[in-house]
């Protein structure tokens, strides 16, 4: 009888337990670290991140535009405690569209600002741009 308890709850740990590991990772989703309307007047925008230290800390980051399609020549990434990082080969990101994913430094990186050098491509006066991290 002292046998089959204890396999019971054993049973009963061990689901438990992968109940908790399955929740944790379903934690990990994209989201908005800062967004910003930019107007085709200008050639620039720098976007700071929003939240408190804890949010702003990410494993990958990425940028997606919204109301019109935006050419992006430059992005430099502003990481706390670590070196900026600068990215040049992006090229036109068409609306709705979102690049590439960029990998934090280290295992996670503290995210707190994205500065953008872009061209809106067409008529459109304005977009949105919206930098995403992923956690």
């Amino acid at each position: 009888m002292k046998v089959r308890s204890l396999v019971a709850s054993l049973a009963v740990a061990s689901v438990v337990l992968m109940g908790a590991v399955g929740g944790a990772r379903a934690a990990d989703q994209w989201f908005i670290l800062g967004e910003q309307t930019i107007k085709s007047v200008d050639q620039g925008a720098t976007i700071k991140s929003q939240g408190g230290r804890w949010a702003k800390d990410v494993k990958q980051m990425r940028i997606g535009v919204e109301g019109a399609d935006v050419e992006i020549s430059k992005v430099v990434l502003g990481w706390d405690n670590r070196p900026d990082d600068t990215i040049t080969d992006i090229g036109v990101l068409k609306a709705g569209g979102k690049t590439t994913p960029k990998d934090a430094p280290g295992r996670k990186g503290r995210l707190k600002s994205v500065t953008v050098e872009y061209k809106i491509v067409g008529n459109a006066p304005t977009a949105v741009l919206k930098v995403e991290g992923y956690d």
